[in-house]
């Protein structure tokens, strides 16, 4: 057993200074004691999938980062390790809890997922070692966990044990909730822009500092088609996480981060609203481009029009949202976002369809990160 400190300090001086993840009783000395520490930051994800895409951002914005999760959230955070760290190349340290653990009796869910997590991290391609149990194991934990980052320029998992960190019983400060945000309509009823149109007015009025992400399927090919630029990010796969990724940007930059998302993405992982909302980057504007369809694998509806985007946000604590179904709506939005702290949600009804013969991206992933890494760099 070692105390959490004995951890963090090496890990910091490893380069391990960014932590995000979601809670599991075998973590809690951990996560309190980075919550505490005043040197380090940490963002509560609404799902490990989610905190897999918030480190992916950090990472590009500098920092290096460490996912925490139980091993039953192992399998929300699969599709982004296989679908967004794999092909971008993106590492990030994973601290993996072994619930349901060899010898130990434990709650029926953890009685599959215990056996056979070391096998699904072997599955999924991401090396893994024991979590240290001891002082003397610390230094050559993180040594080699490094070493196997900075060869691959992907994940490692540490794979902790019940009672492998004391408990120091830290305490986490409670939250205050900010005013309520202001909630604009601009919708003026009229026949809804495409995409491409909305994002030609957006490059528009960016400036040239703001990062762009935008979310997989159609939405980043027709950024690539509209204007390629090293401030772009396209990703592939990982649906639902651009707002995390982005998320992870924000708060790690000065810079304006604008994430382009699409309706049946941001329902996806609808919970990275609460996120945003609870660590409030002024720096971030989110928009949900809304057609009603998952339009790149064939145009099947979504249900978003049940769902009141601009509204979700303002639950959230978002400072301001935008409804608009309009390219000078939209532009209108997206100024006063632009002008004013965030962060801010814009909700765009757009038309279906795009670009005849729509083309992809001719850069490859890992270029597209290293690209976008560099141009947050330049601050």
């Amino acid at each position: 057993m070692i105390e959490a400190d004995s951890f963090l300090k090496p890990a910091v001086e490893a380069g391990f200074d960014f932590y995000t993840g979601v809670p599991c009783s075998f973590l809690t000395p951990i996560i309190n004691r980075v919550i505490s520490d005043t040197g380090l930051d940490y963002v509560g994800a609404a799902s490990e999938g989610e905190a897999v895409a918030i480190a992916a951002g950090a990472w590009l914005a500098g920092r290096g980062t460490v996912v925490m999760c139980q091993n039953s959230g192992l399998g929300n955070a699969i599709n982004p390790l296989t679908s967004l760290n794999h092909p971008f190349q993106i590492p990030t340290l994973l601290i993996v809890t072994w619930r349901g653990g060899p010898g130990i009796e434990d709650e029926p869910q953890h009685q599959l997922m215990g056996p056979i997590t070391p096998s699904l991290l072997d599955v999924i391609r991401v090396p893994h070692s024991a979590f240290p149990s001891s002082d003397n194991e610390i230094a050559g934990a993180l040594a080699d966990a490094a070493a196997a980052m900075q060869s691959s320029n992907l994940p490692y998992a540490m794979i902790m044990e019940k009672g492998a960190v004391r408990d120091d019983g830290i305490e986490t400060a409670s939250v205050e909730l900010p005013p309520t945000g202001v909630l604009s309509d601009l919708g003026t009823g009229g026949d809804a822009p495409g995409r491409v149109t909305a994002m030609e007015r957006l490059l528009e009025l960016a400036p040239d500092r703001a990062a762009l992400i935008a979310t997989t399927g159609f939405t980043g090919r027709e950024l690539f088609t509209v204007s390629d630029r090293k401030q772009h990010l396209y990703q592939v796969g990982s649906m639902g996480c651009a707002a995390g990724m982005g998320l992870g940007v924000a708060v790690n930059s000065d810079r304006p981060v604008i994430v382009l998302d699409g309706d049946g993405a941001a329902l996806m992982k609808l919970g990275t609203l609460g996120t945003i909302g609870a660590y409030a980057p002024k720096n971030l504007i989110h928009i949900v481009f809304d057609n009603g369809a998952y339009e790149s694998t064939g145009g099947q509806p979504t249900v978003s029009p049940t769902v009141d985007f601009a509204s979700a946000a303002i639950a959230c604590t978002f400072p301001s949202a935008f409804s608009c179904d309009d390219v000078d709506g939209f532009g209108k939005a997206v100024s006063q976002a632009l002008a004013q702290d965030g962060p801010h949600l814009i909700h765009l009804k757009v038309a279906r369809g795009t670009i005849e013969d729509l083309g992809r991206p001719k850069i490859t992933p890992p270029e597209v990160a290293q690209r976008f890494k560099a141009f947050l760099a330049e601050d």
